[in-house]
């Protein structure tokens, strides 16, 4: 029998972030699908001077305790430490009501410097207000391992994307697609989807691809940011390597499902995990992705739906590219249907079932 649960949301950072500036983007962003019908949920007022998800001070909310507090909850759920409603949250309830914790920081970027003893320590004292921490897959499972929770306090709920959505045909909308950017229906199309930014390294994969000289072959940036004017201009000269602006949720399936190749060849810091290759793999697509992002090691096999290479290295990209586009789109074909079979168990309901039943689902 399906246990029935109260829910209630608490959106911090106010109902601007409906339509907000993202400045990985350099635009204001609003999705066009439905994010808010189904559930109870209830707007913050955000007194941050500048709001937002990028500093701690970003996100203040004076009667966030109170709104708690009247709604009675069984159990809590915080999504991130740091901002400074987030944190007053955890230390002020810890030890009245269990605390969960969602966060998908990973140990990826972290150097062994004495400023790091410091943030041992700090982050040490943190997790020591939580009960659970839901982990997002394993690098940040060791993350949390590291500052101090047990064995029994970690959950598995897994990074995710909507697989329905996403995995739904648009074989006219790829069609017309094509077509408009003069892509053959047998030549290999190479996708980067994302902001054009320095963690992400986008002009690494260009460069790549210029190198390679590929016949037949396309590649496609999807997405803006700082690194768009360099981008554009060192692809002036290259009528096979295409750029479309920010799309949005509700495309975004076509694009992914035009293509043969995902690429995501990020550096970092701070690509904790990457859910474009989710959105991508879904879609059944081989993927190329660097060994700092943080998904590389849960969803990527290499050689089976695509393979992990060295973040920075243009050499690896390189070579893991040629090897990709020379297996020819029957094999990537075949790889990408590797990838919609690993992926399909990452999903909202493995994740929610596991929020949910959080007692009894330690260690999934």
């Amino acid at each position: 029998m399906a246990q029935k649960i109260d829910l209630k949301v608490f959106y911090t950072w106010g109902d601007e972030s409906v339509s907000k500036y993202d400045p990985g983007f350099n635009k204001n962003i609003s999705w066009d699908i439905d994010l808010l019908t189904g559930y109870n949920y209830q707007w913050l007022i955000n007194t941050a001077v500048n709001p937002g998800s990028h500093h701690f001070r970003g996100i203040v909310n004076p009667d966030i305790i109170n709104h708690i507090q009247n709604w009675q909850p069984d159990t809590l759920l915080v999504y991130g430490w740091a901002y400074s409603s987030h944190l007053t949250v955890i230390r002020y309830f810890k030890g009245k009501i269990p605390i969960l914790f969602r966060g998908d920081s990973t140990l990826l970027d972290e150097r062994p410097e004495f400023k790091n003893l410091l943030r041992y320590v700090y982050l040490k004292w943190i997790y020591k207000h939580i009960d659970y921490a839901m982990y997002t897959g394993s690098n940040n499972r060791a993350y949390f391992k590291k500052y101090g929770l047990q064995e029994n306090q970690l959950i598995f709920a897994p990074h995710a994307v909507d697989n329905e959505r996403f995995a739904i045909p648009q074989k006219k909308e790829i069609i017309q697609f094509k077509q408009k950017l003069n892509i053959n229906s047998d030549n290999i199309l190479i996708l980067f989807a994302g902001k054009f930014e320095e963690k992400k390294d986008p002009l690494l994969l260009l460069q790549a691809f210029i190198n390679l000289e590929a016949a037949n072959t396309h590649l496609l940036f999807v997405g803006n940011g700082s690194l768009e004017l360099a981008l554009k201009q060192q692809a002036v000269k290259y009528p096979n390597i295409h750029f479309m602006d920010f799309q949005n949720q509700s495309y975004m399936p076509v694009i992914y499902q035009a293509c043969d190749i995902f690429c995501l060849p990020s550096k970092g810091p701070g690509e904790s995990w990457g859910l474009a290759v989710n959105e991508a793999m879904i879609c059944g697509k081989a993927i190329l992705v660097s060994n700092k992002t943080g998904c590389a090691i849960d969803l990527v096999k290499n050689n089976i739906s695509g393979y992990i290479h060295m973040a920075g290295s243009k050499f690896d990209l390189e070579e893991k590219l040629h090897c990709l586009i020379n297996k020819g789109k029957k094999e990537l074909f075949r790889m990408g249907e590797a990838s919609k079979k690993q992926i399909k168990d990452w999903s909202f309901t493995v994740q929610a079932n596991n929020i949910v039943n959080y007692k009894n689902g330690r260690n999934q």
